[in-house]
């Protein structure tokens, strides 16, 4: 094929690693599987950490397969949350990144790689003003899972109010998806009517542009397209759920999970190599969560009580003593490492159980590598991920936590035991991980509707 006729996609996502590590992986694949020209753009921040971090930087990034290109968000040290005005960071990214992404398609087309599409994720709602100002398709990239999107969508459509009037007993009928108590929806749709500068109501408020863009794309009679991290088998109702937007699975096998943290170099690997199968408890709480004192110091306690081995990630950054210090007991039953390969750990045999803080990639990793999980939701889309671990799926228990949102040791004991104990229950949630595990693989095998819906987009812009 002809360079001048060769499809250029250039995927743009937000500086945090949640976002990079599933639209890297689409990037990845699709560049692989479809021969497509595909440029990749994040922070510059962002992007130092990724080449410093990677074990073989200079073949990642050079392996011809993709093209790298930073933008500057107007922040290039990166920025501390603990010191940011969200609002004004918004504003900023918004202003920096509109330009300079605009200058990096410019740039591609003088080079004679003109971009045929642009695919974004979250709180990136300025890239389809860039895309229109060059004269070409933008789509958006939806990182959580369907039902997720769903339950936005009818939000801003219809159900604000009845979410915003009730208590979080009160359970919410949305069409096609199981019954949801307001407590199982994202954290966001919590917000008071009143409040408009928090943390919450700026995300808020992002999502709801979000959606308002492609409410825009209907009114120009156009069906707008989303591509979404999910398996087609997955999410049968929450795709169909939303009936005026295209929803496109394109599910992909996660690889590496490290893109911004460095691999701690203890030997976690070999170590669970001396373990039995299905014996290790496996704990993180992903890349921006931070687990309080109290939290450790009962997690330490549960660990001790249930005399099971455990490998535990706790980032450098949660073990300063701002958040309280915590003494880990490690030896031949326990490591705690800063950083690990997830997907290689949770791929690993010995491994029998994730306590997971319920993160989309987290959950998604898990459940394709079927292990079941114990479900310790936060913030954002992780209590809707747990209430689909514990009963869509079946694959795990939510924790219940006390007033301070706390899980105590007594309860993860519990839990643990559920899940990975010899009792009926426990075999039926090993059982069930193992069934969504292999509808994933059936998922991105040659033909499978992840690898089947992929290429009929690429085809679409052909």
């Amino acid at each position: 094929m002809a360079e001048k006729a060769r499809q250029h996609y250039l995927f743009v996502t937000y500086p945090v690693q949640s976002h990079i590590n599933p639209t890297l992986h689409l990037a990845k694949h699709l560049a692989s599987t479809t021969g497509a020209a595909v440029t990749f753009s994040t922070a510059v921040s962002a992007h130092r950490r990724m080449v410093s971090s990677f074990p073989n930087a200079d073949q990642e990034f050079n392996n011809g397969l993709i093209t790298y290109l930073p933008f500057s968000d107007g922040n290039d040290e990166g920025f501390k949350r603990d010191n940011m005005d969200l609002k004004e960071h918004i504003s900023d990214f918004r202003k920096n990144g509109q330009r300079n992404v605009s200058t990096i398609v410019g740039d591609l087309a003088a080079a004679g790689r003109p971009v045929t599409c642009i695919v974004y994720t979250l709180l990136l709602n300025w890239v389809p003003d860039v895309a229109g100002e060059h004269g070409i398709p933008s789509v958006l990239y939806w990182i959580q899972p369907a039902t997720v999107f769903a339950i936005y969508h009818h939000f801003f459509h219809g159900f604000e109010s009845i979410v915003r009037s009730h208590e979080p007993s009160f359970t919410v009928y949305f069409p096609e998806l199981q019954p949801l108590q307001i407590r199982d929806l994202p954290s966001y749709v919590n917000v008071p009517v009143n409040d408009t500068d928090s943390f919450n109501a700026t995300i808020l408020n992002s999502f709801r542009e979000l959606f308002e863009l492609l409410d825009r794309e209907q009114e120009a009679k156009v069906k707008p397209r989303v591509l979404m991290y999910t398996f087609e088998a997955w999410e049968t109702e929450a795709l169909a759920s939303v009936t005026d937007i295209e929803i496109i699975p394109v599910g992909q096998w996660p690889n590496n999970t490290g893109y911004l943290f460095k691999e701690d170099e203890k030997k976690y690997m070999e170590w669970l190599d001396t373990k039995v199968e299905g014996s290790v408890v496996y704990i993180s709480f992903g890349s921006l969560s931070v687990m309080k004192k109290e939290q450790k110091e009962e997690m330490v306690r549960g660990l001790k009580e249930s005399k099971r081995s455990f490998l535990w990630v706790v980032r450098k950054d949660n073990r300063e003593e701002g958040e309280g210090v915590v003494e880990i007991e490690e030896g031949e039953d326990g490591m705690v490492v800063e950083w690990c390969d997830q997907v290689r750990v949770l791929a690993h045999s010995a491994v029998g159980c994730f306590v997971t803080h319920c993160g989309w990639n987290s959950t998604l990793e898990s459940l394709v590598c079927g292990v079941p999980m114990v479900a310790v939701p936060q913030w954002s889309d992780q209590c809707t991920n747990a209430k689909l671990v514990e009963s869509l799926w079946g694959c795990g228990v939510r924790g219940e936590v006390d007033g301070n949102g706390v899980l105590q040791g007594g309860e993860l004991v519990r839990c643990l035991e559920l899940v990975m104990g010899e009792g009926e229950k426990g075999v039926e949630i090993r059982n069930k991980a193992k069934n969504w595990r292999d509808k994933a693989l059936e998922a991105v095998s040659e033909g499978g509707s992840s690898d089947v819906n992929l290429k009929a987009f690429v085809d679409k812009f052909r």
